[in-house]
């Protein structure tokens, strides 16, 4: 036998071996493995739909993870009267209402919110997003916040033509976009929780999920 053709690998806790290798361990130990991957398996069964609810809710961190980061741009951006400036206030913008949106309009393979979870003070706030949405950043419909036409002016050269067009938008990015944000963070982690929990009482084992430090950006809008 040549080890080196496996892939074994470890990390600080553990070894893990190729389920090929069990046929050499001694036969207390497959036996203790086998009975190990059953139980194993018997308590994945019953946590099955549990389970994939906590992948759907996972699919969605990055989404939120995204929002958070373009409001801490949005918030800690330079405000300058120059249309390169004005051209980025837009940029982030319309990465933040349509990845807003997609938290309350994507089904595939992630959990998807609904206005009813939206605490009611913050409602307008979640209407007036998705209204942006559905007729500005994702639709070219027609928006209060945008305008445009064309100047004529006729002399003896002729018909000149100028464009013209008006759009508004919140510079740093509307002040209750934070406190949506803090609640969907919040309504995320409880949603979370409340898996775990129901893993760890149809199962009779502790359910818990790893996670690491919250990156500087995070909760930093200024």
């Amino acid at each position: 036998m040549q080890p080196e053709k496996y892939n074994l690998r470890e990390d600080d806790e553990f070894i893990y071996l190729p389920e090929e290798l069990f046929k050499y361990l001694p036969k207390e130990y497959r036996d203790a493995v086998q009975a190990r991957k059953q139980q194993g398996a018997d308590v994945l069964r019953i946590a099955d739909n549990d389970i994939k609810k906590l992948i759907r809710l996972i699919n969605a961190i990055p989404t939120t993870s995204s929002l958070s980061y373009i409001y801490c741009r949005l918030r800690t951006l330079q405000i300058e009267v120059t249309t390169e400036a004005v051209m980025e206030q837009e940029v982030l913008t319309t990465a933040f209402i349509v990845t807003y949106a997609r938290l309350f309009t994507s089904g595939n393979g992630t959990i998807k919110l609904s206005k009813s979870d939206i605490p009611d003070h913050l409602k307008f706030v979640h209407d007036e997003i998705m209204d942006l949405r559905n007729k500005r950043y994702a639709h070219n419909d027609a928006h209060k916040t945008m305008s445009s036409g064309i100047e004529v002016v006729f002399d003896d050269d002729g018909f000149h033509l100028r464009a013209q067009m008006s759009f508004g938008f919140y510079c740093g990015g509307r002040n209750e976009w934070k406190e949506l944000i803090t609640f969907i963070q919040s309504h995320m982690y409880e949603r979370l929780r409340g898996i775990l929990d129901q893993l760890s009482k149809k199962t009779g084992y502790e359910w818990s999920f790893q996670s690491g430090p919250a990156p500087d950006w995070v909760d930093n809008y200024g």
